[in-house]
């Protein structure tokens, strides 16, 4: 999956979350690329994610520089036609 067609995506994740797995989903589906961040098995990426975001839970999810949020978060600015646009480099 190439990543450089678009601004990069970050997903901080943990291994037992099936929101993560969902997020993680729906990107393949849509042919996405991205880094993931796992919390549970680097416990100062937490640290970094809540100071980041202002949020505790995962997954946490980037477009760029784009704090998106969450799985329900990413799927209603999909639904909102807001997600494509932040591929396409355009801000939020």
């Amino acid at each position: 999956m190439s990543t450089s067609s678009h601004p990069p995506i970050t997903l901080y994740t943990s291994a037992m979350c099936g929101y993560c797995v969902a997020a993680k989903n729906f990107l393949r589906s849509k042919g996405l690329g991205w880094e993931e961040i796992r919390i549970d098995t680097h416990p100062a990426e937490r640290t970094s994610m809540v100071a980041r975001t202002g949020r505790a839970t995962v997954p946490q999810i980037f477009v760029g520089e784009t704090h998106v949020g969450g799985y329900d978060d990413m799927m209603a600015l999909h639904r909102a036609g807001g997600f494509e646009p932040l591929l396409e480099g355009a801000g939020a």
